[in-house]
């Protein structure tokens, strides 16, 4: 009994040093866009409940996503290295210009499937996180997805395919979804999220590539009417914090961050392929579990169309990639992402 005593005596003494070396700080934090599930049901509650709670009220974050303070998303690293935030959200491919290997976890079209895309994503983290430590002082905590990335298309007409979207103009957001569309024969139209919908509406653009589920609470289902369902990626999203920031803190407190950013990664993982679904029948015609049907008429890839992505994917997308990243930056995407995917990008 003595030595029971005495063993859970020694936990709590050690639960409660453990809780008295976690740092007090409140984090500034940007998420991404507040409209959408990964902000509303997993960032917002990481910082804003999860953390703190976890914390015993030591962590606590002044939290708000990119709608609400006014950004793209494309500058938030930049302003994480430059100390104006302590902690951001951000699609890996809005960072590639200053690191064209961060661009590698989300080639257009490569992977058409979420397991093998979190496979994929798993075995190039230690790249992600080498390459943000580099290029901007951040240190990796979380790495995430959105649903499959899609194209939502305003076309007239029957038997449509992706030849159908041969001289049109696509929204896009990173630059091998510009090699993807350039591949098609169409011309890319660079747009941020909340610009879409107006240039769809006025003719700036014929199609835009967003997820399933962005697409459905954006309502890009009024101003679209076909839904080209190849996969054109997964939108990588990542969560860091600046290095300076970071090396800070104490081991306890890094540990306690990343054990829950952890775990909200397989939360968020679990449910966004069984949102993706749910999202593709809502922009369709249902059942739809989220609200009104959208109406959009599903285009599913034939087996013309899954050729041509592979065609596209080998001659333009990993092309244009290798020769933007280097032999050495492509042996270390073979090695991890095309060993997965079952394609080499060439040297």
């Amino acid at each position: 009994m003595r030595l029971l005593l005495g063993a859970a005596m020694a936990a709590l003494l050690s639960a409660t040093t453990a809780s008295a070396e976690v740092d007090t700080k409140e984090f500034a934090v940007v998420g991404t866009w507040g409209n959408l599930n990964n902000w509303k049901n997993f960032e917002s509650r990481l910082w804003n409940d999860v953390l703190p709670e976890a914390s015993g009220g030591k962590l606590t974050a002044n939290a708000k996503p990119y709608t609400e303070l006014g950004l793209s998303g494309f500058e938030v690293v930049k302003l994480l290295k430059l100390g104006s935030y302590d902690a951001v959200h951000a699609l890996t491919t809005y960072t590639s210009q200053d690191s064209p290997a961060l661009e590698g976890i989300d080639l257009a079209g490569v992977i058409q499937d979420f397991d093998t895309y979190r496979k994929a994503l798993n075995a190039y983290e230690p790249i992600i996180r080498r390459e943000l430590r580099a290029k901007y002082n951040a240190e990796l905590v979380m790495l995430y997805t959105f649903p499959s990335q899609q194209l939502w298309c305003k076309l007239d007409g029957e038997n449509i395919s992706l030849d159908t979207l041969k001289g049109k103009k696509i929204r896009t957001y990173s630059t091998s979804l510009g090699d993807f569309i350039e591949g098609l024969g169409a011309s890319a139209v660079t747009l941020a999220f909340a610009e879409v919908v107006p240039a769809l509406q006025q003719g700036v653009a014929d199609c835009g590539i967003t997820g399933t589920g962005p697409a459905y609470n954006a309502k890009w289902w009024q101003v679209v009417s076909h839904n080209v369902q190849v996969r054109l990626g997964y939108a990588a999203t990542f969560m860091a914090v600046n290095g300076k920031v970071w090396d800070g803190l104490s081991s306890e407190t890094q540990n306690l961050i990343r054990e829950n950013a952890a775990a909200m990664e397989d939360e968020i993982w679990s449910t966004t392929a069984a949102f993706d679904k749910v999202a593709m029948d809502c922009n369709a015609s249902g059942p739809c579990e989220l609200g009104e049907p959208g109406g959009m008429i599903p285009v599913p890839p034939s087996d013309a169309d899954q050729a041509k992505v592979k065609d596209i994917v080998e001659n333009f997308v990993l092309k244009r990639f290798a020769e933007r990243c280097g032999k050495a930056c492509a042996e270390e995407w073979n090695s991890t992402i095309g060993e997965i995917a079952g394609v080499k990008a060439p040297l």
